[in-house]
């Protein structure tokens, strides 16, 4: 016969029984015995089988003592009570128990000491009460880190979110750190997405870049002054939690949000090839998440925001400058320091002081209100970002620093100097030299101010081909690999059979010489001697 559950059998006795077999017939036909068909006839739902007595433990001698500890505790100081690994030591130390093992005395411990404050009237489960949010009034802010494999680099940069409380909506922008002007940024982009601004309070930690000072144990706080202009500017309401694991309940939908964007979008780990990029995956992912429905809502983010939208308070009508200026002096690796890393500007500016405009996830820098340099921020800490175009001028004088150069080794890892670079640059020194043919590449290098990347690397490889190792032949096979590219012809090098000279192609250009062949007759007077006349031909 096929097993059957406890119900079933319960039935199929009653039932049974009701036809007419008596018990003992019911006993040889389930095989069952006396007490079940007892039980069976009694009630029609099981009875819960009884629960086992607790199993003796060899900590059981010793469980007063330990509940006499927690109970010490409970007036002593919050830095100076029992850990179960102090318990534990105590208990072998003071007492001998030499029996017991350090993982069951953790698990009592955990336990009993909930128990024992509840028994005393000190504490009780956190209750969370639920919240209702009105459309268009309240958000929540807040920075989360997540793993991105950056360039060929494993980091950790900083994911932003502000998230509207009614709708559930929420806009998220990556940053390399979570410095203050990726806080203004990000509020900047999610403004601008939302088409709006809360007009009631915006949920934030004590985080440093909005909170200078928190005062006393209230929620009063001493706002840094970048925060306070941008605040004012926008009509931020600023609504500050409370200092640890409590104050994150009381901003739980955006802590919530950032785990379940992290896992859902950043698993496995994106690959970019720089922070632009991944934004662009990240604004895309903020669509989709608009189909999404929270819990058991009837309808979905995208349509609640439809709702409350409208009801959000207009953007300001001049944008706010998130960057912060900073001054700084260029040192004499031609470099200058920003928040922990070192970027490289124009070798000119050796020791003259420049403004850097820094930004959350690129810096700019100026020489009075010309723009010398543009970097992309870094992410480790005392990194260097060097670029090989500001050395060029120097290593025209120095041509025999480039091959160690940092600024030449970062140019490689982005893909700036190619392998064709590498060989025309091999050939080149085996020609001419190493001197002449490391100065013969610099000149080539410079050449990429005006022409683009593309260009100028077709016009290598058809000069290496050929064996016109000089900076006047790249250009030459540049232009004509951008001629060919503005005729909507692939930029392919071709194989010429010679590499034309520069005067013929400027002579192919002039116009047609209409003028006679000159003759030296007229010059036949200056001769001592005179030709003699031709004799006629006789008939």
């Amino acid at each position: 016969m096929a097993s059957k559950s406890r119900s079933d059998l319960y039935a199929a006795i009653r039932r049974d029984h009701r036809a007419g077999l008596g018990k003992r017939a019911l006993m040889r036909k389930y095989g069952v015995g006396h007490p079940t068909v007892q039980k069976a006839l009694e009630s029609a739902w099981p009875q819960p089988r009884k629960k086992l007595p607790p199993r003796a433990t060899r900590l059981d001698p010793f469980k007063s003592l330990v509940d006499d500890m927690l109970r010490a505790d409970l007036d002593a100081p919050r830095k100076q009570r029992h850990a179960a690994r102090r318990v534990f030591d105590r208990l072998i130390d003071e007492h001998h128990a030499d029996g017991i093992s350090y993982g069951i005395v953790r698990a009592y411990v955990a336990v009993r000491r909930g128990e024992i404050r509840a028994e005393a009237g000190r504490g009780s489960a956190e209750v969370f009460v639920p919240q209702s949010h009105h459309p268009g009034q309240e958000a929540e802010v807040d920075f989360g880190d997540v793993t991105v494999h950056l360039a060929g680099q494993t980091l950790v940069c900083s994911l932003f979110s502000l998230r509207l409380s009614y709708s559930g909506k929420a806009v998220h922008r990556v940053f390399a750190t979570s410095g203050q002007e990726a806080f203004l940024e990000g509020h900047v982009h999610a403004f601008s997405v939302l088409g709006g601004v809360p007009r009631g309070k915006v949920r934030y930690d004590n985080l440093k870049a909005a909170v200078a000072k928190v005062i006393g144990f209230a929620r009063e706080r001493k706002e840094s002054a970048r925060w306070l202009a941008f605040r004012e500017h926008y009509g931020v309401d600023s609504f500050y939690c409370r200092p640890g694991l409590v104050g994150a309940h009381e901003k739980g939908g955006v802590e919530g949000d950032i785990g379940r964007f992290r896992r859902n979008h950043f698993v496995p780990v994106p690959e970019v090839g720089s922070l632009a990029e991944l934004n662009t995956l990240v604004e895309r992912w903020d669509e989709e998440d608009e189909a999404r429905r929270i819990r058991m809502r009837p309808r979905t983010v995208g349509e609640y925001f439809a709702i409350e939208q409208p009801l959000l308070a207009p953007l300001p009508t001049e944008p706010f400058d998130a960057g912060q200026v900073i001054e700084t002096r260029v040192d004499r690796h031609s470099r200058i320091w920003a928040r922990a890393g070192f970027y490289s500007v124009p070798a000119r500016y050796i020791e003259r002081r420049v403004r850097i405009v820094l930004h959350a996830n690129e810096l700019a820098v100026y020489d009075g209100s010309t723009a010398i340099a543009r970097h992309e921020r870094l992410v480790a800490k005392a990194g260097e970002r060097l670029e090989l175009d500001h050395y060029l001028e120097t290593l025209l004088r120095k041509p025999g620093a480039l091959p160690g150069a940092t600024a030449l080794e970062q140019a490689r890892q982005a893909g700036k100097f190619t392998p064709i670079h590498d060989a025309w640059w091999s050939a080149a020194r085996k020609a001419h030299g190493d001197k002449a043919g490391t100065k013969a590449l610099i000149e080539v290098l410079l050449l990429h101010r005006r022409i683009p990347h593309e260009h100028l690397v077709a016009g290598l490889a058809s000069s290496l081909r050929v064996g016109a190792l000089t900076a006047d032949a790249v250009a030459l096979e540049a232009r004509k690999a951008a001629e060919s590219d503005d005729d909507s012809a692939p930029v392919q090098p071709q194989e010429p059979s010679s590499v034309a000279s520069l005067t013929q192609r400027r002579l192919a250009h002039l116009p047609p010489d209409l003028r006679p062949l000159p003759s030296p007759a007229a010059y036949d007077q200056l001769l001592h001697c005179r030709p003699a006349a031709p004799k006629e031909s006789l008939p």
